[in-house]
């Protein structure tokens, strides 16, 4: 599914985020960007060390931050370590809100045309997919219509059921 904003595409893909040939792909990463389990886990398996190794010079980042690496062996040529709240944490919408702004930002800062987003916070952190692609999708469609460079903003989702509710939701946003 594809909508249409500004010079912009938002494009919805069921599919592994690691394998998406975007500029950048998004980690859902944790504030002391070590590279665990989830997309987390997967991009340091197919990204190679480097990755890991340039997330530890950083040190880490705030929730609701984001900071980029080398993309390692991964088809991307960057990813982008963005921190979702974990449920429970407390401010958990903003902070969602901000981890997408501040990856379109530093996309933006980096001259890249092309991102790609996995549905961030709702695996291991536990944020209810519904509340993710509200969030997620308002603020990616605002960003949009002001001054960017992006082309192409994918939110690559694991799973039908996941890719569902982002189709929904998108449908609801540009109607």
């Amino acid at each position: 599914m594809k909508a249409e904003v500004n010079n912009s595409t938002v494009e919805l893909v069921e599919g592994d985020i690691t394998e998406m040939q975007t500029e950048a792909i998004v980690n859902a990463a944790n504030a002391q960007l070590v590279l665990g389990s989830g997309v987390a886990g997967a991009v340091r398996r197919k990204g190679g060390p480097q990755i890991q190794n340039e997330c530890n010079k950083i040190g880490g980042t705030f929730v609701g931050g984001a900071v980029i690496t080398t993309g390692g062996n991964l088809k991307a040529k960057c990813v982008i370590h963005a921190v979702g709240p974990r449920l429970g944490e407390g401010n958990e919408d903003e902070k969602l809100k901000n981890a997408t702004l501040n990856s379109l930002k530093l996309a933006d800062e980096n001259n890249l045309k092309s991102i790609s987003f996995p549905a961030i916070s709702t695996g291991i952190f536990g944020f209810p997919i519904q509340k993710c692609a509200e969030i997620m999708l308002k603020t990616t469609l605002d960003y949009l219509k002001s001054q960017t460079g992006l082309e192409e903003v994918i939110f690559c989702l694991f799973g039908h059921a996941n890719y569902q509710v982002f189709a929904e939701q998108l449908k609801q946003e540009i109607s």
